[in-house]
């Protein structure tokens, strides 16, 4: 939509107030809202913020900053309608007070790495798969970990007690725009997944953001508290966001081969090869959280091992079955606190990298990784994803190709923060050192 368009968009709809959405470092999603008035000098690049109150963003000589409006991402927030008049947002992109793009915002770093694919005639589209756990609240209001029911794996009501507060959050996004193909019980107690349709990474990215935050909002309109924590129960499975990606050539899926091994093409084997020969580093981006590697333990479905195969989820890197336009590799190590910005953006840089580079990846494991001895994984060549925190940050520190994809600015804001985080925790003195030496020393 053009500025006139979008400002009459807004007539039509009664609305009274535009909040101005963007993403820091970390993924967190801020905005400012601004009287449907004042929308004409925020799409003219007029709207200014101060940078140095937010993370990994601008040092406070240097703060100015402005909003750039995408207008295709305007939505009404349905929750927020009222008689007087409707709240909208516009998902927005950084620039520094000349006018270019912030090297600091994330989704600038994702515009990058597609620009790059485009020079190279792809283009990419992906498809993650959320999961979340509703916990109930205490009697003040503060979130608890105590699960709103005890129900399993594709579970219906009355055991999912979650499944009207799904519900509701499938009609939001639905009013918002969103293409939903599924939602159901997850494994672990009240654990939840809604899938919603693949698009283009920055797209995608925008669907994501914008997805966690109707889920809690909708969760907390149910009384409930939904989190996108990785690990938020001990002994149950954690939150995982595998993510299918595929790349598409002059209209076709350039992952398909009808003669090649799989069906798979030499474009396809390499994007596996790379994004398997940078997945430590991906990690650090991707499970971003000291809590992330709680799930990225063996014996809870999450993928520790680096491997890749058709079908087989014990793997890193499976190849769903489907072929010809859905032909794609899902990446299962990933987890939903992750920046989807900088997620995608890095994966899509390493499985280019494997293209450009022609790498080959290995064989294909095809046996559940998870009952392999210590022995057995090395004579396969298996490899096992950075155990911590410190040890993804190692490697990411160490890879020039994922560096290059976030950007010199995102990288040492990244690595800082983290490393200030692993720093914090590891002074902690955690409940169960407590309960396991107190009475023992």
């Amino acid at each position: 939509m053009s500025a006139s368009d979008l400002i009459a968009r807004c007539k039509d709809e009664n609305v009274r107030f535009v909040r101005l959405q963007f993403s820091e470092l970390h993924g967190q999603l801020k905005n400012v809202q601004i009287p449907v008035d004042e929308l004409d000098k925020a799409l003219g690049g007029e709207m200014m913020f101060d940078g140095s109150s937010i993370r990994g963003y601008k040092r406070i000589e240097q703060s100015d900053m402005y909003f750039r409006p995408d207008p295709d991402t305007f939505t009404i927030l349905p929750w927020r309608q009222r008689a007087s008049g409707a709240v909208a947002r516009l998902i927005c992109d950084v620039a520094d007070p000349d006018g270019s793009p912030f090297a600091g915002d994330p989704r600038v770093a994702l515009k990058k790495v597609v620009a790059e694919a485009a020079e190279l005639g792809f283009t990419m589209a992906v498809g993650p798969e959320a999961e979340f756990f509703l916990f109930k609240r205490d009697a003040s209001g503060a979130p608890t970990v105590d699960p709103h029911d005890k129900a399993g794996y594709f579970d219906v009501a009355p055991s999912d007690l979650g499944e009207n507060t799904r519900r509701d959050i499938e009609d939001t996004l639905h009013e918002m725009g969103f293409n939903l193909e599924a939602s159901h019980h997850e494994v672990a107690i009240g654990q939840h997944e809604i899938d919603f349709r693949h698009a283009d990474p920055i797209t995608c990215a925008d669907n994501l953001v914008t997805f966690r935050w109707v889920v809690r909002v909708i969760a907390a309109e149910h009384g409930m508290h939904a989190t996108f924590m990785p690990k938020p129960i001990f002994g149950e499975n954690g939150s995982g966001m595998h993510v299918n990606q595929s790349l598409s050539k002059d209209g076709e899926n350039a992952f398909f081969d009808p003669n090649g091994e799989l069906e798979l093409s030499e474009t396809a084997y390499g994007y596996i090869a790379g994004l398997l020969s940078h997945v430590k580093a991906i990690t650090a981006i991707a499970n971003p959280t000291v809590n992330s590697y709680k799930r990225l333990v063996p014996g809870y479905e999450a993928p520790v091992y680096i491997a890749w195969s058709p079908g087989n989820r014990s793997a890193a890197i499976r190849i769903p079955n489907k072929r010809g336009r859905s032909t794609r590799a899902e990446l299962r190590t990933p987890d939903p606190s992750a920046n989807p910005y900088l997620a995608f953006a890095v994966m899509l840089a390493a499985g280019l990298d494997g293209i450009k580079k022609g790498l080959k990846p290995p064989a294909p494991v095809n046996k559940n990784i998870y009952h392999l001895t210590d022995a057995e994984q090395s004579d396969l060549g298996i490899d096992s994803l950075p155990h911590n925190l410190e040890d993804a940050l190692d490697a990411l520190e160490a890879d020039d190709v994922i560096r290059n994809a976030l950007g010199d600015h995102i990288f040492e804001a990244y690595l800082a923060e983290k490393r200030a985080e692993w720093s914090e925790y590891r002074a902690q003195v955690h409940q169960w050192e407590l309960d396991r030496y107190m009475e023992s020393f």
